[in-house]
């Protein structure tokens, strides 16, 4: 994963206590504090915080998960879901990490994207 400071720069935020549906098309990194619904769609990174709730499907780059997530996931690069992480839903991806403490309910397929 590239940690230059352009790719650390947020991008789009939902911030906590902000709910939003519909579709949602960037190319670079999104973080989610509030409630999301719908489709997410970005070639870079997405960061679901800790008090996030997303109802949707990711595609992403890089997706990495504190809070609460129901639907599947399809990173090209890597998943990473952090001990304060709730997924319930599949996962497709190269790569994933998953910290102790995690919850994981689902499928999950490594491969080439």
């Amino acid at each position: 994963m590239d940690s230059s400071p352009k790719n650390l720069i947020v991008n789009s935020l939902i911030g906590k206590g902000a709910e939003f549906k519909g579709e949602l098309k960037v190319k670079d990194f999104v973080r989610i504090d509030g409630y999301f619904k719908g489709n997410i769609i970005t070639d870079s990174k997405i960061l679901v915080g800790r008090s996030g709730i997303v109802d949707t499907d990711i595609r992403a780059g890089t997706v990495v998960i504190g809070g609460k997530v129901i639907g599947s996931i399809y990173a090209s690069k890597q998943v990473t879901l952090l001990s304060t992480c709730n997924l319930l839903g599949d996962i497709v991806t190269p790569s994933l990490l998953i910290e102790e403490g995690g919850i994981f309910k689902g499928h999950c397929t490594i491969n080439q994207i």
